[in-house]
């Protein structure tokens, strides 16, 4: 019986929960939502709040019916039809919303490194904060939209300890989270780290990137507490010493997303929206990337550690059809 109940166990660990902000619409009528969309388009001047009512209060797979439905009624492509009419960040979120969050994710990365020059931000923020199965799925989807593989592009656009970093997260060769801790290998994990970093002159940032790439995250949650009893400093801090540039960053954006991802999003979003206006573009990616996957644990994670509400501090920082596509993503106010 034992071995029963830690199969499944296992079967509840390897998968993160949802907590998403948009889920199917009850009562849903494609041909209903095609029609509607059609008219918006049609109106003179667009009528963007009906495109922005329908389209974030319905899901993935919702979106893509209305879309078979718009086709068949219109005689043509609604995404063509959807990028004619919109312009500007309202565009870019409608359209971001008829892909799918893999599909979605595989186009940030292709667009972050295609062309000149590297957004090395949209890449580490992606390649380090979405789970093994995630990225998974979005090596699949990025062979199959762009005929490429990711690895090699990815190769050939960073370098060094960098390169070897991130191309180990695309390998996801991730141990899948066990019911079973195994406390030998936590403390020798933590002492590797501690062997390899802190304690030596140079980093072996081979052995570095070996278990922040291969461990389950259970796992290193664990190694990172039992950690600090061999080192002086903690791994973020230790990770800050030791390595510099956009290894650092993605060293750290890794252990931030294994001690709490949802509250890595808050702090980026939060971020994104200091001082004057707000850098939309970051903005826009974690909330059409997260919103039918965490964004409800987000928004609450946000409102606990800045004492406003996500829904507030968007409604301070954007303005028009553009904030009104964001709040409703992130769906009421808690």
């Amino acid at each position: 019986m034992a071995l029963v109940s830690e199969f499944l166990g296992q079967l509840s660990l390897n998968h993160e929960p949802l907590y998403p902000t948009v889920v199917p619409a009850r009562d849903f009528d494609p041909d209903r939502d095609a029609a509607r969309i059609e008219t918006a388009i049609k109106t003179k001047g667009v009528d963007e709040q009906t495109i922005i009512d329908v389209l974030t209060k319905r899901s993935y797979s919702q979106r893509r019916e209305i879309a078979f439905a718009y086709e068949k009624r219109a005689k043509k492509d609604m995404i063509t039809a959807l990028k004619a009419a919109l312009s500007g960040n309202l565009e870019t979120v409608i359209l971001g919303l008829m892909k799918s969050t893999s599909q979605y994710d595989a186009s940030e990365i292709r667009g972050s490194i295609k062309g000149l020059g590297t957004d090395e931000e949209t890449l580490i923020e992606i390649l380090c904060s979405r789970s093994n199965d995630e990225l998974v799925e979005i090596k699949k989807v990025y062979s199959d939209l762009f005929k490429k593989d990711l690895a090699k592009d990815v190769a050939g656009d960073t370098s060094g300890n960098f390169a070897k970093l991130l191309l180990a997260l695309v390998d996801t060769k991730r141990d899948e989270p066990s019911a079973i801790v195994d406390y030998e290998k936590i403390d020798a994990d933590a002492r590797a780290l501690y062997d390899a970093g802190v304690k030596i002159k140079g980093t072996d940032v081979n052995t570095w990137i070996s278990i922040m790439s291969q461990r389950s995250v259970p796992h290193l949650r664990k190694v990172f507490d039992k950690y600090k009893s061999y080192s002086p400093y903690d791994m973020q801090e230790s990770i800050v010493k030791e390595v510099k540039g956009d290894l650092q960053k993605s060293f750290l954006v890794l252990v931030q997303c294994f001690e709490n991802k949802q509250l890595y999003f808050a702090k980026k979003l939060n971020e994104a929206m200091k001082g004057k206006g707000a850098k939309e573009k970051i903005l826009t990616r974690i909330i059409v990337s997260r919103c039918e996957v965490d964004l409800k644990k987000i928004c609450s994670e946000y409102k606990g550690t800045f004492g406003q509400s996500l829904q507030q501090t968007i409604t301070e920082h954007t303005k028009g059809d553009y904030q009104k596509a964001m709040l409703s993503l992130c769906g009421p106010d808690q």
